[in-house]
Order: structure tokens, then C-alpha cells, then sequence
């Protein structure tokens, strides 16, 4: 499946799309504030593709201009998300690349997949979350219409070894009907 916005192009992930991922998820910055360390080489970027970005509803985010993968958007599905044991249920997840942030993109990217996810997927809830100090994530959450769910302290992140708090948000389908008018 491959989705479309004003400005990108939602489509699966290919094995060439490595060396853009490295580019982007070598970044410091972009990785450990999201719960996963930066990559370190082209072949992790590969294998990330191969093990991670694979999910049936995950996609690679780019420019319309000229597809290259930016970051990445997934929807997990049950039995891919901690968040729910529903089928009706799943989980919002994402990241970009620095060069990309301030320009509206992620937001973007997100109201498509939201958008998917409540009209061809019928899910009736879609959970996203965000570690403390992660104010854009949370930011793109709130202009998407998610709300606060709870927040928990000692939130283990065992990509990064680390424990951290996390605060989940909800946007069920009944909020999102109504910030679509």
C-alpha cells in the first residue's frame, strides 16, 4: 500500500533505502530520544529494514520530490504493540530525520496514517506515547488530537538500557470524527 499527502509519499521500506536510513538514524539526536540507539553502519540500516520496518502497516516517509526515505511511520498492529491486545486497537509510531524537522512533516505523515488507520483499517483507537523530554513527539501527538492517557514513571527502554518516564496518549475514533470538521 502506499499513501499520499500534499507533500509525501507513505510506502513500504526497500533494502534500498539504506543508505538513506543511515544518514538519518545515524543521527544522535534522532534515535535515543525515541528508545533506540543510533545505527552504526549501512548493514545495521540494512538489517533494520530487513527485522524492524517491516510490519505490515510501516512505512517509509518521503518527499514526493524525490522518494527518498526521510523516516519512518508504522501502525502496530496486535501482537506488535505492548499498548493493546485489541484487534481494533493499535499503536502510533514514528520518527524523522533532523534536517527534516520544523516543517510540518511529521504531522503530515501522521493525520494520513490516523487517517487510514480509523477508515480503511476500522480501528476504533490508535495509542501513541513518548518518552519525558521528547517535546516534539508530543507535539506532533496534541496537533493530531491525541489526549492524555496516563504517564508512567520507570518505564524500562531496553534498546537504550535505560529507565525512563513515559507518557501514553489515546485518540479514539469518536475524538477524531469530530477533528475532522
Amino acid at each position: 500500500m502506499i499513501l499520499e499527502t500534499e507533500r509525501l509519499t507513505l510506502r513500504p521500506w526497500n533494502i534500498s533505502d539504506a543508505e538513506s536510513l543511515y544518514e538519518y538514524a545515524s543521527d544522535p539526536q534522532v534515535g535515543p530520544i525515541a528508545g533506540w540507539p543510533p545505527h552504526h553502519d549501512i548493514k545495521e540500516s540494512r538489517s533494520i529494514i530487513e527485522n524492524v520496518l517491516n510490519g505490515v502497516e510501516c512505512y517509509a516517509v518521503c518527499l514526493k520530490q524525490d522518494n527518498k526515505a526521510i523516516g519512518a511511520i508504522e501502525l502496530k498492529l496486535n501482537g506488535h504493540t505492548d499498548m493493546t491486545d485489541r484487534d481494533d486497537e493499535c499503536e502510533l509510531g514514528y520518527w524523522l530525520g533532523r534536517p527534516f524537522w520544523g516543517n510540518g512533516y511529521m504531522p503530515e505523515a501522521a493525520r494520513e496514517i490516523i487517517r487510514h488507520g480509523f477508515e480503511d483499517l476500522s480501528m476504533s483507537v490508535i495509542w501513541c506515547g513518548y518518552y519525558d523530554g521528547n517535546e516534539k513527539s508530543k507535539r506532533v501527538q496534541e496537533k493530531c488530537g491525541f489526549t492524555w492517557y496516563r504517564t508512567t514513571e520507570d518505564v524500562e527502554v531496553p534498546l537504550m538500557n535505560e529507565i525512563r518516564v513515559g507518557h501514553t496518549n489515546i485518540l479514539k475514533r469518536v475524538q477524531w470524527e469530530k477533528f475532522q470538521v
